[in-house]
């Protein structure tokens, strides 16, 4: 059951912060929910002028999970920051539910590859810090805190600060912070690129166990052509810069697999010769 629908009870025995506050349903499958227009982007290089973005579309759905691939500085995150208000397009569109992106909004959560959490607060304080701009009553806060640091497994070290935990426990705090304002979208920046590959096993499973259970949209930039094609229901290929859109390719194995360990899946038939298709795209590309 859905964040939206409203889980009855977490894990640990702790009641889900569940339903929006509007009430509504999230409606699985509508069309449109973000939409890229024909996106340009340019930016200043002393005197040059530099393309990092050209004509890019594409459209993510409702419980779309949307992994962006392509050769390094092909403007995969660049696209990111102006998705996510950060930056605006030299020239184009970006659309959620139709109405225009204009600057950062709560409705777009964002997970960097280094957490930007603030390292003068607790683990707690870091995940409170949504809800609490947001003026939620002290128990939901407290509700919403204590439901996604159980899920993450981090409610024991709530207390302590950012520099006292790993660094995959970094990215978890980061997760759970982007999930506690409950985001139509989630933005991901190659939030497993810095960790170490045990743990970023571990960190996708959790991902998709999250993105299953809550079906948000997310929208994922990563280099790692296997990671892409585990998570994603949707691939996106990106050219060399000027960053264009080569290819999209609907992906089954997020949906199709719940319960498969990740290694089970890697090494099915359809996920090998999907594997060796994009990697070679890429590598054309570059």
């Amino acid at each position: 059951m859905s964040f939206d629908e409203g889980w009855k009870r977490g894990e640990g025995g702790v009641e889900a912060p569940g339903v929006r506050a509007d009430g509504e349903k999230a409606m699985e499958g509508a069309a449109g929910l973000l939409q890229v227009k024909e996106v340009s982007f340019e930016y200043r290089n002393g005197a040059k002028c530099v393309t990092a973005l050209q004509s890019v579309s594409l459209q993510a759905d409702e419980a779309d999970f949307v992994c962006v691939l392509g050769p390094s500085g092909c403007g995969k995150s660049t696209l990111l920051r102006i998705i996510a208000g950060l930056l605006q397009p030299t020239s184009g569109l970006v659309l959620v539910r139709g109405k225009p992106v204009k600057g950062p909004d709560a409705g777009r959560g964002i997970v960097l590859q280094q957490p930007t959490l603030y390292p003068w607060l607790t683990v707690y304080e870091n995940v409170a810090f949504g809800p609490r701009l947001r003026r939620m009553n002290r128990d939901r806060v407290e509700r919403i805190v204590r439901y996604y640091l159980e899920r993450m497994g981090l409610w024991e070290f709530r207390g302590l600060r950012p520099y006292e935990l790993s660094g995959g426990m970094q990215q978890r705090v980061a997760l759970a912070r982007a999930l506690a304002t409950d985001p139509e979208i989630i933005l991901m920046d190659e939030p497993l690129g810095a960790l170490d590959a045990l743990t970023r096993e571990r960190m996708q499973e959790l991902i998709l166990e999250i993105w299953r259970e809550s079906r948000k949209t997310i929208l994922f930039v990563t280099h790692s052509v296997e990671e892409a094609i585990l998570l994603a229901t949707k691939v996106v290929v990106m050219s060399a810069r000027p960053g264009r859109i080569l290819a999209e390719r609907e992906v089954p194995f997020s949906r199709r697999c719940a319960g498969v360990s990740g290694r089970a899946i890697r090494g099915d038939r359809d996920f090998v010769k999907l594997r060796e298709e994009l990697t070679e795209m890429i590598w054309e590309a570059v």
